[in-house]
């Protein structure tokens, strides 16, 4: 659940996005200048193979950031804010527990 809610963010930051998009207007500002040693299908197919390639690349380093990032620390968090949760409720009952005792003993010495 955690590395899912992980990588949900990563995607949503859109930085392999950008990163895609730099790849692309570079690989075309490339071929734009370099136009007089390539044809334009030359040009449209560099274009195509390089972004793609690039998309690749991306999806390859979300995969590897996704799982080499170590969450245990954040679930073991969220366990100890769980157990502090069920002690301190347990502590209150034990309280309202001796409340009730206390209070049935006055009544009962009176």
């Amino acid at each position: 659940m955690r590395t899912e809610e992980f990588s949900q963010n990563l995607l949503r930051t859109k930085i392999f996005d950008t990163y895609v998009a730099a790849v692309f207007f570079g690989t075309v500002i490339f071929f734009v200048l370099n136009s007089a040693f390539y044809t334009p299908i030359e040009m449209i197919f560099g274009i195509m193979f390089i972004t793609i390639l690039f998309k690749g690349l991306s999806n390859i380093m979300l995969s590897m950031v996704i799982s080499l990032v170590n969450l245990s620390n954040e679930q073991d968090r969220v366990d100890f804010e769980e157990s502090s949760d069920k002690l301190e409720s347990l502590v209150n009952d034990l309280a309202i527990q001796k409340a009730a005792t206390q209070s049935a003993k006055t009544i009962a010495n009176n």
